[in-house]
């Protein structure tokens, strides 16, 4: 107890040595300590209890460009840890009342020096509802936000993420997760579809992204969320968009196909080069399987998907994958393209009303699905089966 009122009083004398005015060198170490406390759960803690050290934080993240650097540094790095811990977001977001829209802000400034780091505590927070909610009502996301600039918010986002050089002084990776947290709400996720703005389209390219993971995983998550919108399906799958080539062009590897079978592919999908790489990070290749699967949860859907191929890249994948939640995941999704289609009343699979003891049934089986597939990931690395056996009704 003593140790801890201690370390109230010593965080408390910290907000003096944080302030403006104080010698650059005592603000450098104020700050380096406030990063280390944010470096573990308890000192995280403790920091969400200091109301005005987290007010002459945020002072310290507005100094002008090139002003204590070390000092500012340190304390955009201790925001995103703060930022990470959902269990103060409440503390946070009530000592920086705004802090989500503020954070946005900074992220979208073309020359703003820390606008990396305020994308990434903004991407912390917003896994929360409350936060992402805040930022659709009350950040221009949907409409314009000021009068300088006359595109909605989450139409500058999207620019931010595809224009090449946006902000020269920084990298803007964890836009995309803030862009797939914002697309879990319905209302994100009808302005991106609008086809009126081509907003998808402008995100397709980066699924290939080379210099980012981060950026590719919350371009898919994005574009995963979006598939939910089946009313949106025969668009995001037609000639306007043509989204499933995209979403099977990281999960093709080099393979050979017969000609036969090579018609059945969109063009861009023929002929890949022998060195031509599956996407490398096993959580993305699953979002990807997810996506498409969402695709096929309508009759339409499944035919158009069915129509363009895909079965035979999942084959192939199927075949080469050694990770086996993807492994599962992909089995799933080939059963849907080569099983009977769905019996009459249940042609969209995104509306049927599942009882509630069923659904905790389909729970436990997925939950008996994961740990039979750690256990024999912990006994055994297995080469995986093909499924040649199996094809296209």
């Amino acid at each position: 107890m003593e140790s801890h009122l201690e370390a109230e009083d010593v965080a408390q004398e910290f907000v003096t040595f944080l302030n403006q005015g104080t010698p650059p060198d005592i603000q450098a170490k104020a700050a380096r300590y406030v990063l280390g406390l944010t470096g573990s759960e308890p000192g995280r803690s403790l920091l969400a209890a200091q109301k005005g050290l987290l007010q002459a934080l945020a002072k310290l993240l507005e100094a002008p460009p090139g002003a204590a650097a070390g000092a500012v540094g340190d304390a955009w790095r201790a925001l995103v840890n703060l930022c990470a811990e959902p269990g103060i977001h409440g503390s946070l977001l009530a000592a920086l009342p705004g802090l989500p829209v503020q954070l946005l802000t900074w992220a979208l400034a073309p020359n703003w020096p820390w606008a990396g780091e305020a994308a990434a505590a903004l991407a912390n927070l917003s896994r929360e509802s409350g936060p992402v909610r805040e930022l659709l009502e009350e950040g221009g996301l949907e409409s314009t936000s000021d009068e300088a600039n006359q595109e909605p918010s989450l139409a500058r986002l999207v620019t931010a993420l595809t224009t090449p050089g946006y902000n020269p002084h920084a990298p803007l990776h964890y836009l995309a997760s803030v862009l797939s947290n914002l697309s879990q709400l319905p209302g994100a996720r009808a302005f991106l579809l609008d086809p009126n703005r081509c907003l998808i389209q402008r995100l397709l390219p980066l699924i290939h992204c080379p210099d980012s993971a981060v950026r590719r995983m919350g371009v898919v998550g994005t574009l995963r969320n979006c598939c939910f919108e089946h009313r949106s399906h025969e668009w995001l799958l037609g000639p306007q968009v043509e989204l499933l080539t995209f979403l099977l062009m990281p999960l093709a590897g080099p393979e050979e196909f017969s000609e036969d079978e090579m018609d059945r592919l969109p063009v861009d999908l023929q002929y890949l080069p022998p060195d031509k790489e599956r996407e490398p990070d096993p959580d993305i290749r699953k979002m990807l399987i997810e996506a498409i699967m969402l695709l096929t949860a309508t009759a339409p859907g499944r035919k158009l998907v069915k129509d363009q191929g895909a079965y035979l890249v999942l084959r192939e994948l199927h075949s080469w994958e050694h990770d086996p939640n993807v492994q599962l995941a992909c089995e799933k999704l080939i059963q849907v393209l080569i099983g009977d289609e769905p019996e009459a009343g249940m042609d969209n699979l995104l509306e049927v009303s599942v009882p509630p003891d069923v659904e905790q049934r389909l729970q436990q089986l997925d939950q008996q699905e994961q740990q039979q597939l750690q256990q024999e990931r912990e006994e055994a690395v297995q080469t995986p089966s093909r499924l040649d056996g199996l094809g296209p009704s």
